[in-house]
Parts: structure tokens; sequence; C-alpha cells
């Protein structure tokens, strides 16, 4: 059997579709099409599961300092349908982490408000720990008590967690990578595109459906959603939420109590803008910088959608296109994996020397992944040497090294945790590559921040300086070729521990790893008529009250949208607005918690 449960048998774009794979497409569209009713196409199958919905809901364990707050795993049975096809039964679930204040009320219809948040690209809900936690808590200190729920959307059942979820770093080297059983089950291997058919039906029409089909099953009463739901997101959970509020969902425009809109009392907006476009996020890097496609990603990820949504659509159900984003190397399936796997060995032990990568098979793909996240320059790049497994580092230096701004090369991936630090004296020089440090960054694409590396392979430990003891007397202040430092403490934001622990302890994990390429291609077509006549109310983007905070150093940094009026957070870069500490450098409080809980009061 394979991870999905079945058998083994089982406008800003370049086009990178050859012209056989074009043509195959157009034909393609007569094959696979639904019909004018609706009914699936040729070649689809119907799940005939029709079981009344089940709700479960179980206590999550953490190792959070913040003991007030109650997190649970929440699940629903709400059935994909039968156009969907054929597809893995426990996908027929939708789940979401519910946070509430341990003083407050048990049961959410008697919160003051409810906050629903939509995750970015590649992101699940484990994504937004802290920030849910930070904001109950400075919320039920004002005496309210308010839930955020974290949504994880459904294409997150195709991951198998149970290595990470064992709690052990060697157990889940061993699971993942060694053929070891854990809690009786063994690992069947990352799922392929070939083996998850179904996700070709998983877009936008599903994505926010599945919202609302989740609200109104946990809070059945309209106006009591329309009355204490705050529906927001975090970097494409803007754009989705802007989609969810202009939607109709009875496909009576007349009415308007089923309206996306009428489910919110206001919106939130997380290093992104309520919006049905790309296009504020996308901001002044473009398509012309040559890399991106206009959705945060490297060019190739997201395929072509020139051809119209007829054939990208029929792509996508034959297989000529990937089901899930994802690219050979640095982002897929199996490097998301190992970045959680990451995050449990500097959960359970930050200082200790790290043998993770020593433990993992040498393939391809983690082989260049590390040298393209771990190279001093080109030319260390292009020769292999040295490499990562070269260098002593801690786990949480490791962990850093691939999530920090001061290391990470993709932007829209950066924390601001702290930096490098040795000790025993070793090097810490400018990483020149992807980029040069003579070259001024841009936000959407490599950030703004100077890079830094460790430079003595085979040399003494390289630890990691917590964000928090940047700046601290014992720093060394490690600086560029040009004198300037590489961080100061006003530019330091997250806690490495609880960005290891938002890694290693959700059940609903920090990253996205099957993504559906549908839901991108979708909002890339949203003009398309098929999608905008779902879209027959506009005017919800401004129905509600909302609150906009951007990152001061994040992915929007060259193009911060005045007219929404937004909320700048110097220093954050685009994961900050999620993982930042609960106490800031200076002993200030986190602000976007400490502000959306007084928007939640009254917005």
């Amino acid at each position: 059997m394979s991870a999905t449960g079945t058998p083994h048998t089982r406008s800003h774009t370049r086009s990178w579709l050859r012209a056989g794979a074009a043509g195959a497409l157009v034909v393609a569209v007569l094959a696979t099409a639904p019909a004018a009713d609706g009914t699936p196409g040729k070649g689809t199958t119907a799940d005939s599961g029709t079981a009344a919905a089940s709700r479960t809901e179980t206590p999550v364990a953490s190792t959070s300092p913040l003991t007030d707050v109650v997190e649970t795993q929440v699940s629903l049975r709400v059935p994909l349908p039968a156009s969907v096809g054929a597809h893995p039964e426990h996908c027929d679930r939708l789940s979401y982490l519910r946070y509430r204040s341990a003083s407050g009320p048990s049961d959410s219809s008697s919160a003051d408000r409810i906050l629903v948040a939509q995750p970015g690209i590649l992101e699940g809900a484990g994504a937004f720990d802290s920030v849910a936690r930070n904001t109950v808590r400075a919320a039920a200190g004002q005496g309210r008590h308010i839930e955020f729920w974290a949504l994880d959307r459904r294409s997150n059942c195709l991951e198998d967690n149970t290595g990470i979820a064992s709690g052990d770093t060697a157990k889940a080297v061993d699971y993942y990578y060694g053929g070891a059983a854990v809690d009786g089950r063994t690992f069947d291997g990352f799922v392929t595109s070939d083996q998850a058919g179904w996700l070709s039906e998983i877009g936008l029409e599903q994505t926010v459906r599945d919202q609302y089909d989740l609200l109104a099953a946990e809070l059945p009463d309209q106006r009591l959603r329309k009355e204490k739901v705050l529906c927001g997101g975090h970097s494409l959970g803007g754009v989705l939420t802007g989609v969810f509020a202009t939607w109709d969902f009875d496909g009576n425009p007349v009415t308007k109590a089923d309206a996306g809109f009428n489910q919110c009392a206001g919106y939130f907006a997380l290093d992104t803008t309520i919006s049905t476009s790309l296009d504020d996020l996308q901001g002044n890097s473009g398509d012309g910088d040559g890399f991106l496609n206009g959705t945060l990603l490297p060019k190739g990820t997201v395929p072509d959608t020139g051809l119209g949504l007829a054939a990208v659509r029929a792509g996508l159900r034959t297989g000529i296109l990937p089901r899930f984003l994802g690219l050979p190397v640095v982002l897929n399936p199996e490097t998301m994996n190992l970045l959680a796997i990451g995050g449990l060995a500097a959960r359970n032990a930050p200082d200790a020397e790290s043998t993770l990568l020593d433990t993992v098979p040498r393939n391809t793909n983690l082989d260049v992944t590390a040298r393209t996240l771990f190279s001093k320059d080109a030319g260390v790049f292009l020769s292999g040497k040295p490499t990562i497994r070269d260098f002593r580092l801690t786990n949480a230096a490791v962990l850093g090294a691939f999530m920090d701004d001061n290391s990470a090369p993709l932007a829209f991936l950066q924390t601001s945790v702290g930096l490098f630090d040795s000790p025993g004296g070793g090097r810490i020089t400018d990483k020149e590559f992807p980029v040069s440090n003579d070259v001024q960054g841009s936000p959407a694409l490599f950030g703004t921040e100077l890079k830094a590396i460790p430079d003595q392979p085979d040399g003494p430990l390289y630890t990691w300086r917590n964000f928090d003891r940047v700046g601290a007397p014992d720093d060394p202040v490690h600086r560029s070729k040009d004198g300037t430092p590489f961080t100061t403490a006003a530019k330091e934001v997250t806690d490495v521990r609880e960005l290891a622990r938002s890694f290693a302890e959700q059940p609903l994990d920090f990253t996205e790893d099957y993504f559906p390429t549908r839901l991108v291609t979708d909002i890339q077509l949203i003009d398309d008529p098929q999608l905008a006549r779902k879209l027959v109310h506009p005017a919800g983007l401004t129905a509600n009250p909302k609150v906009t905070f951007l990152a001061g150093d994040g992915i929007l940094a060259d193009h911060v949208p005045a007219d929404e009026n937004p909320v700048v957070l110097p220093g954050y870069q685009h994961l900050d607005v999620l993982t930042a500490a609960p106490t800031q450098n200076g002993g200030g409080r986190e602000q976007i918690s400490v502000r959306l809980s007084a928007f939640a009061a009254k917005p």
C-alpha cells in the first residue's frame, strides 16, 4: 500500500511546457473535462462514501512556556464530492488546530471572538502555533477569551508524520530511511504525482468550500458566525480569505446569508493583503526578475497557465502536469520532511553537535539541496566542496542555516532567529550564493539581509546565537567584509527553540508537503468566467473591518500598500509574523498578538 492508502498500482507566468505537451493538453480537455451537469468526465471515478459527519477533538501535548493556552486538534468528517474521484478515505476529513485560553469557555460559541486562519503556500496549520498562543494569551490578559483556529488544508492528509510524532530524532530517521516501524507502522515512501490524481480537483472552489463547510459544521448559526468570526491568513492565505469573502456558496447571488463575507465579522492579514489577486504578494519583483513566477516560488515550480483554464485542468487530470508543487531539489516533500526532522533534533538537543546529515542517505535531492542552501559561493556550489557535512554544527545551527534570514536564500522561508556563532573561534564569513552580499536584495526574492556562513570545515564547533543573545555583552558581533554587522538585536524577533518546537510538536505540521498545483493555477486564472462567476460579491472585500500586519523586512517591504493602512513590524521577516517570540528584544511585548487581540475586541 502507498502512503495515500491506495495500492501501489497506484497572468504572471512564463511557458515551460514543450509543444508536444501543449498539444496533449488540448486533446486532454475533451477527454477529462466534467460534463455540463458537473458529473465526472471520462477516466474519473466517484467516491461513494455517504457516512454522517463525525467529530473528534484531541489534546495536543506541548512544551510551550505559555501553559495558560490549551491546544487541541479537531477533525471533522466532511466527504469530498463524488466528482473528485477515488481518494484515500482519511482525506474525507477537515482538520484544524484550536487554541483557547485555559480560563475561558470550552464551548467555542461562548468565546468572545474566533480567529480563523488560512495558511500560506507550502504551509500547514502548525506554522501558526506561536502567533495563536501569543494572541490568545494577550486577549486573556485583558479579560477577553478568544479562540484561534489554524486551518489545515485537505492535501495534508497525504503526509505521514509518524516518524516526527515519535519525538525521537533517531527513530524518525530510521522510520523514513531505514524501514523501521513506529507504533506498528512503516513508511510507504513519499507520494508521487501519479499517486495523487485526486489532487487535480482540489482547487480554489474546493478550498473555500472546505472553509465554509467547516465553519458551518462547528458554528451552525450563521448569525453567530457573522458576529464572532474573524477571517484571515498569512501570505497566500490572505488571497484565499479575499476569495472566500467574495464567493457565493449557494449558487444564488441574490441571497446573501451564504456569502463569504457574511461568515466573518472582520478580516486580518499577516504579511499579505485581503485580496483576490497575487499582485500585492508579487510586488516589484514581478515576473521580470527572471526568477519568480508571480507566486513567490522559483520559476518551474508552478506550470504555465497561458493555455487557459480548461487546458491546465486537463493537464492536471491526465498527469501531464504535476498535481502538487515541487522541484527536483530544495522544495519537495522529502526536503520539507527533513526540515521537520531537523526541527525535532533542535528541540530535543539544540546545543548538541548535529549528526542528522550523517545519518540520512546521500541522494541527489538532499545533496544538491544542501549545496544550494549552504554554499559560500558559486565555486563551492559547483564543485560540491566543502559540503555542510564537512562542518561541525549544533542542531540549532543546522535549523538556523535553513531558516534564518542571514542564511536562508528564499525570502518566503525566512525568519529572524539569531546568527551563527563559534565559541571556539571559527570564522564566519559572507555567504555569496545564490546572490552576492554586494547586490541589493529584493524582498520577494532573497530578502534584504546580509548572508553569513561558517568558513572552517573540519574545524571548531559552530553554535547558534539565539535572537535574544544578539547584542549581549558576550556577542563577538560577526561582521561582513565591509565591516557591517551581519545583524543586530533590532533585527531578531523569533526564538529558535520555539521555531524548533513548532516544527517538531504539531500533529498538523508546519509545512504543506503536497500543495495542490490547481489551487495556485486557479488563482492565477481567477478572471476566467468559470471562476469569476463564483466571485459575485466583490463588495465583500470591504464589507467588514480589517487589520493588516506587514513584516518590515518581509516580501512586501519594497511595496508597502499604503491604502491598507498597515501595521508595519520593523525587523520582521515573512515567517516572523507567525513565529515571533512573546517578549521581544528590549523587553517589549510582541506587537502582532497585542494589536490583533485588541482588534478582536472590537473589529
